[in-house]
């Protein structure tokens, strides 16, 4: 089983630069204004920084099943 980091962006309020796009430790997350980041899982260690620090719960790490 591997982790997989997914975005729900319906809990992404969008109206400001996303906090833990600065946690990523491998520059994974990127955010073009103030839209909801984006994931790049080649980037991604999945170490759920981002996760933790997300306020609203929109990044999570997940576990895939493939």
């Amino acid at each position: 089983m591997n982790k997989v980091l997914t975005i729900t962006k319906e809990n992404c309020p969008q109206n400001h630069a996303c906090p833990a796009v600065n946690v990523c430790p491998v520059g994974a997350l990127s955010q073009v204004g103030f839209n909801a980041p984006t994931i790049d899982h080649d980037k991604c260690i999945r170490c759920g920084k981002c996760s933790n620090f997300c306020p609203k719960k929109a990044l999570r790490l997940e576990i895939n099943a493939n």
